[in-house]
């Protein structure tokens, strides 16, 4: 059993099929015991790119893109352990955009990771793997010492 932070960039790929989608679903099965954190915004985050990948010509029908919205809230509801985004994790946020080139939300989602890996590292468990698509985030992730994996790096 492993503890990962997923980003929405993976996470959307438990819900659509794309590269590295078989390795995340791999990641995110049941039996396969690993704990699963992210933020709450990331909900929001993959929820949104679902409703994108509908508006695309050729993408998610209307029940294809309900059903995976549908099965996106029942795992953050029984699946995900969801970290607040709140006051401690802004300021955090705040605090690694001055230090890396971030985007608002990839910024919010490192901080949430980082202030989670703490909490794991306090409780005595293992350090978190943070998941990531994105090259800035993986690199701001390492550089804030963070273990990070790409799932793009397992078609």
């Amino acid at each position: 059993m492993s503890a990962y932070y997923i980003d929405s960039s993976v996470l959307v790929k438990r819900y659509v099929t794309e590269t590295g989608a078989s390795w995340v679903q791999a990641l995110a099965d049941p039996v396969a015991g690993n704990v699963l954190v992210s933020a709450t915004i990331t909900r929001i985050e993959v929820a949104a790119a679902l409703a994108s990948r509908h508006r695309m010509p050729g993408g998610l029908s209307r029940a294809e893109c309900d059903s995976a919205v549908a099965l996106l809230e029942q795992h953050c509801v029984m699946e995900y352990i969801l970290i607040p985004v709140d006051t401690p994790v802004l300021d955090q946020a705040l605090a690694l955009m001055q230090r890396h080139c971030l985007r608002a939300y990839d910024a919010v989602q490192l901080a949430a990771a980082l202030l989670a890996n703490d909490t794991y590292m306090a409780a005595g468990l293992s350090a978190l793997v943070f998941v990531s698509a994105d090259h800035d985030l993986l690199s701001a992730a390492q550089a804030e010492g963070l273990a990070t994996k790409n799932p793009h790096t397992h078609p």
